[in-house]
């Protein structure tokens, strides 16, 4: 590391700590030319994560508003907000090790019904029937009747 002081390049780290929930390391260094000491951090270089909007327009994905999303359809529902965290997590962890930058809003909904049907029902559907918009109807009872053919065979395989 280059010396801020005197642009030696030649630097010794001295004291070395992690920071910030090991995400980042603190380095102590000193110069041998001119006898200053300064301090470095490494962090990890994150490109952040967009979501594509059914609109095509991109905006940065922002966990706190999937776990809100998520909250609502599970208001007055036996989910815990520990569930709901984790769910947001999972997905969030998912993408992030997919290696892509972007993602598509209809994945990330796929993502939480997913992950919410095998939590609870009802939040499922309340969930879906705001993703999917519900035209009518026949669609919602559509999408009630896949999850009930679901359930039946889970239930035959137990």
């Amino acid at each position: 590391m280059k010396c801020p002081f005197c642009g030696n390049p030649d630097t010794k780290v001295i004291d070395t700590r992690a920071m910030d929930e090991q995400s980042a390391i603190r380095r102590r260094r000193f110069c041998e030319k001119c006898s200053n000491r300064f301090t470095t951090y490494e962090r990890i270089d994150s490109v952040p994560l967009s979501v594509i909007k059914s609109n095509n327009t991109r905006e940065l994905f922002d966990r706190s508003k999937l776990v809100k999303g998520i909250m609502m359809s599970c208001n007055k529902r036996p989910v815990s907000v520990e569930q709901i965290e984790q769910i947001a997590i999972e997905i969030e962890n998912s993408v992030l090790n997919s290696m892509r930058r972007e993602i598509p809003s209809n994945e990330l909904g796929e993502m939480v019904m997913d992950r919410l049907k095998d939590i609870d029902e009802v939040a499922y559907v309340r969930f879906a029937s705001v993703y999917k918009q519900f035209k009518d109807i026949d669609s919602f009872m559509d999408e009630l009747g896949i999850l009930l053919r679901n359930r039946n065979k889970k239930g035959e395989k137990d």
